[in-house]
């Protein structure tokens, strides 16, 4: 029964995004059980790596030049997507990112804050979610069927310092996800789920460098994380998979709305 509950096999899944580290994490725990994967992405050329394992382990992925803040374009990767498999059972909004302008340094102010890039922030985040859920949603509609995962972040919960765009933009997503939930199961029915993942503190290329020196060892602000989380650690983008697995399949069929911390602790750690 369990494993039945937990069977993806012969699904297809979107993954905007794709190219990045939880991103390519997320895809890989999903070809693993089965998922045809489509990997969205500025620029695909970075996902070839993981075309060259898929090929080799007989997993179904392929990548699609993308820009999730242009729905003409979005429109036309989805009549692609749809040829080359058919329909579209998950969609999983991983595009995001931060930009310098758009944090405060420890020696800036909020006077110092680029208004816009924190509009491209904001818009990357919050509209690079929308945009293709609207475009992807109508097949799921006619299907009568669809799972839309979204990528909150710790920043949305607990708002940390500097990155304020980010956060704001993160909050967004929150917010975002109860109401599309309540939206979608109103008017769709129960087939139609929308939660969320917030990652803790993972390595990811943007945030590399303001958490670990070029020898490796922690900065200051990456110590200060690490000890403020429970499991004394970064996460490691394989341990996305889980949840992720969990809430794509039918063993999370009556979960929606949620927002769930992968994050070793530190949502729960007071500091004290």
């Amino acid at each position: 029964m369990i494993q039945t509950l937990f069977n993806l096999n012969g699904k297809v899944a979107a993954i905007s995004g794709g190219s990045g580290i939880l991103g390519t994490a997320m895809a890989r725990a999903l070809a693993r059980e089965g998922v045809a994967i489509a990997l969205l992405d500025r620029d695909p050329e970075k996902s070839d790596e993981l075309l060259v394992e898929a090929e080799q382990n007989g997993w179904k992925i392929k990548a699609y030049r993308s820009d999730v803040l242009d729905e003409e374009v979005m429109r036309s990767v989805r009549a692609e997507l749809l040829n080359d498999y058919g329909k579209i059972d998950v969609l999983i909004n991983a595009a995001g990112g931060n930009m310098p302008g758009s944090t405060v340094g420890p020696d800036q102010s909020i006077l110092d804050l680029s208004v816009a890039d924190t509009k491209k922030v904001l818009e990357l985040n919050y509209l690079g979610s929308v945009i293709p859920t609207q475009v992807f949603l109508e097949p799921m509609i006619s299907a009568k069927a669809g799972c839309i995962i979204n990528i909150s972040s710790m920043s949305a919960q607990q708002p940390l310092t500097r990155v304020m765009g980010y956060s704001s933009a993160k909050a967004s997503i929150d917010n975002y996800t109860k109401w599309l939930a309540v939206e979608l199961a109103g008017k769709f029915g129960e087939g139609f789920r929308v939660n969320a993942l917030a990652p803790g503190f993972f390595l990811t290329d943007q945030n590399r460098s303001l958490l670990t020196n070029e020898d490796g060892s922690l900065t200051a602000r990456g110590k200060t994380i690490v000890e403020h989380t429970p499991f004394g650690r970064f996460g490691a983008p394989e341990e996305l998979a889980g949840t992720l697995i969990w809430l794509c399949s039918d063993a999370s069929k009556f979960v929606t709305g949620t927002i769930i911390p992968i994050d070793g602790g530190f949502s729960a750690f007071s500091g004290v």
